[in-house]
């Protein structure tokens, strides 16, 4: 053998092990076979996912492997197209994967099929757990009363009493209010104050699911309904609340495919998995809860008008705070019980002046932008004092001429610090303009409704 020829064959070893070492590193399972549909190379992950050795699987057909399902290297080698996302099972377990191959081309040629296995078996069982976790919390959440409707003004006992009223019927209810007026409070307490109390309590809240999974999510799925479903299906909340609560927040983020579904939901009282043509009955109770103008959404042709009318059926209007600051003395101190056990710190006592300075402001992020105000007012509090003073707040704005003259942000901390308590005040500001609608208050601020969602998350404005 030629020095030239013993280089060369070295040189091919050095590539073959550089290759093998490549597709090694690599966390999904790769498979290669030849034109004939042999298997001529695997890594790590592919035993470790199928259960199959090199000795099993390579100088094999590419159907060695399969326990369910057709190769998908022979389609690729049949056809020279690549073919994406092909559920099957592989191994002797019996592994759930999803398989993408792509044709293997030199020179102009077809010389074989490079296949990659995604492992679904194991995300399908955290997706599963997870949808327990969510199911669990979303029925243990059903925990507020009417006792919990802190208020003593005209306004709240009147919206309480027409609450009471709505409970005691099959009626749909419509929450209507800003952000923050407690609609998701007054839901709770609608349900438990209904003979439907020992049942499910199911909360969904519209705006943070994108159309096609709200649909999957409200109606369900059937076998095979799209990549990655369950096998089998899985229910959706609206069977997950049957003859219980379904309390769909948010409703004004509604797309269109899925207010068409709602809507056959509410006149049938049936509704029909998404993939699946045959129809389940249901027994649900709804309670809707938006902040945005839905009759102009109806006039614009963004919300369809006869599920508006089937929604408006006991429509229940919740007051701003800043139309009941008669009521925030005793706002503050149910706040200050429960973030002073929450804090570990002993029940403290306020300043009159701080009643006054409260009362003074509008409040567009309402009854949860005052409880973050009492909370950094506790934070501030020093251990060793037990009564919160005026210098003890930290409030985003205020307008009145009791105030006149401070800056909107403060100059005390960092530019992060400070950057942070500007950002939190145009996110209120913007929601005050918008009527307290965020898809509106996205819009005008030129950033998408998630991104937004993100913000209000972040500066816990709920």
């Amino acid at each position: 053998m030629t020095e030239e020829k013993i280089s060369t064959l070295a040189a091919d070893g050095e590539n073959k092990l550089l290759l093998q070492t490549i597709i090694d590193s690599l966390s999904d399972a790769v498979s290669v076979v030849d034109e004939n549909g042999i298997g001529i190379m695997i890594n790590r992950a592919y035993t470790r996912i199928t259960g199959m050795n090199e000795e099993q699987v390579l100088r094999k057909p590419a159907t060695v492997d399969i326990a369910e399902g057709e190769s998908v290297h022979l389609r690729v080698l049949q056809t020279g197209k690549p073919i994406k996302g092909v559920r099957m099972k592989v191994g002797p377990f019996r592994r759930e994967v999803i398989v993408s191959c792509a044709p293997l081309i030199i020179n102009g040629e077809l010389k074989g099929s490079v296949g990659v296995i995604h492992d679904i078996s194991e995300l399908r069982r955290v997706m599963e757990e997870l949808h327990r976790t969510r199911r669990l919390v979303r029925e243990l959440e059903s925990h507020y009363t009417f006792d919990d409707i802190i208020g003593n003004s005209e306004q709240i006992r009147e919206t309480v009493e027409r609450a009471r009223q709505a409970a005691a019927t099959p009626a749909c209810v419509l929450l209507r209010g800003e952000c923050g007026t407690g609609k998701e409070l007054f839901a709770h307490a609608i349900h438990h104050a209904s003979d439907r109390a020992d049942k499910p309590f199911i909360r969904v809240n519209c705006a943070s699911l994108t159309d096609t999974l709200l649909e999957s999510e409200l109606f369900g799925y059937g076998d095979g309904a799209f990549t990655g479903a369950k096998k089998g299906g899985r229910k959706g909340y609206f069977e997950e609340a049957n003859s219980g609560t379904l309390f769909l927040d948010e409703i004004g983020a509604m797309g269109n495919e899925a207010q068409a579904r709602l809507l056959r939901a509410i006149q049938e009282g049936e509704i029909i998995r998404v993939g699946e043509s045959r129809t389940r009955k249901i027994d649900v109770r709804l309670v809707i809860a938006t902040n945005a103008n839905l009759e102009e959404m109806v006039e614009k042709g963004i919300f369809r008008k006869d599920l508006y009318y089937r929604l408006n059926v006991f429509p229940i209007s919740l007051p701003p705070l800043r139309e009941i600051k008669s009521d925030i003395p005793l706002l503050v101190n149910h706040f200050l019980t429960g973030l002073a056990r929450e804090y570990g710190r002993s029940v403290v006592d306020v300043a009159p002046a701080v009643y006054r300075r409260l009362k003074e402001y509008d409040w567009p992020g309402n009854m949860r932008e005052l409880e973050n105000v009492i909370a950094r007012a506790l934070i501030n509090l020093g251990r060793d004092n037990s009564v919160i003073e005026e210098n003890h707040l930290v409030m985003p704005f205020v307008e009145s001429s009791a105030v006149k003259g401070q800056d909107s942000i403060p100059v005390e901390g960092t530019l992060k610090q400070m950057h942070r308590s500007w950002e939190k005040d145009v996110l209120l500001k913007a929601l005050q303009a918008a009527g307290g609608n965020k898809a509106e208050a996205a819009r005008r601020l030129d950033i998408s409704i998630r991104s937004l969602y993100n913000k209000l998350h972040q500066h816990k404005i709920f």
